[in-house]
C-alpha cells in the first residue's frame, strides 16, 4: 500500500511540476488572455494545453498497457523504460536546446503544441516507469491471467494515470497562470523566474534511476 501510494503521489507531483514549468505552456495561456483582454481566454487556452498533454500521456502509455508480453518480461521492460528516461534526461542536460520544429507551431494551435512538447521534452516518457510500477505485475499469475483482462485493467490504469497527472498539471500551471494574469503581471516572469531546463533534465534522470532501482 505504501509503495502504491508513493507511486500515485509521484504521478500527482510530476503533474504539478509539469504545470509549473513554463516550458509546458502556461505563459501562452496568460498571453492569450492578455491579448483578448478576457479571462475566459485563459481557461480556453489552459483547456487546450491540458487536452494536448493528456493525449500525449495516452500516446506513450497505451502501447505499454497493450503489450501482452509485459507479464513475462516485465522486469526487462521496466529496466529498458528506465534507461530510456535516463538517456532522455542526459540528452536534454547536454544539448540544452528546444526542438526547432516546436517554434513552427502557432500559438493558435495550443493543443497540438502541448502534445508535441510533452513528447519532445519527455514529459510523457517520465510517467512510464511510474506506470509500470503501478501495474503490480509481480503479483500476476501468468498462467491463468487472461489477455483481455490484462489489457482491460491496464487500459483503465493508463486513463487514470493520465487523467490524474494532467489534472495536477492544470492545477499547478493554471493557478500560476491565473496569478500572473490577475496580480503578478508579466514582470514576474522576467524578475522572478529561472531556467528550468537543467532541473527538467535532472528530474528525468532521477525518475529513470528510481524506476531502474525498483525494477532491479
Amino acid at each position: 500500500m505504501t509503495s502504491t501510494a508513493g507511486l500515485w503521489l509521484a504521478v500527482v507531483l510530476s503533474g504539478a511540476y509539469h504545470g509549473l514549468n513554463p516550458g509546458m505552456g502556461w505563459p501562452l495561456a496568460v498571453s492569450a488572455a492578455l491579448m483578448e483582454q478576457r479571462q475566459s481566454a485563459l481557461w480556453r487556452a489552459l483547456a487546450a494545453l491540458a487536452g494536448g498533454h493528456f493525449v500525449a500521456m495516452l500516446g506513450v502509455l497505451l502501447p505499454f498497457a497493450l503489450m501482452t508480453i509485459l507479464v513475462d518480461y516485465q522486469r526487462e521492460i521496466r529496466i529498458g523504460a528506465a534507461l530510456i528516461v535516463i538517456a532522455m534526461g542526459l540528452y536534454i542536460a547536454i544539448t540544452r536546446r528546444h526542438p526547432r520544429f516546436l517554434a513552427r507551431v502557432p500559438p493558435s494551435r495550443l493543443a497540438l503544441w502541448s502534445f508535441l512538447v510533452a513528447l519532445a521534452h519527455g514529459a510523457a516518457l517520465m510517467l512510464v516507469p511510474i506506470y509500470l510500477g503501478l501495474c503490480g505485475l509481480d503479483e500476476l499469475d501468468t498462467g491463468h491471467r487472461a489477455v483481455s483482462e490484462i489489457m482491460g485493467s491496464n487500459g483503465l490504469l493508463v486513463l487514470a494515470v493520465a487523467a490524474v497527472h494532467t489534472g495536477a498539471m492544470m492545477l499547478g500551471g493554471g493557478a500560476l497562470a491565473f496569478a500572473v494574469y490577475r496580480w503578478l503581471g508579466l514582470q514576474f516572469l522576467s524578475r522572478s523566474w529561472f531556467n528550468l531546463e537543467m532541473v527538467w533534465a535532472l528530474s528525468l534522470i532521477l525518475v529513470g534511476v528510481l524506476g531502474l532501482w525498483a525494477a532491479i
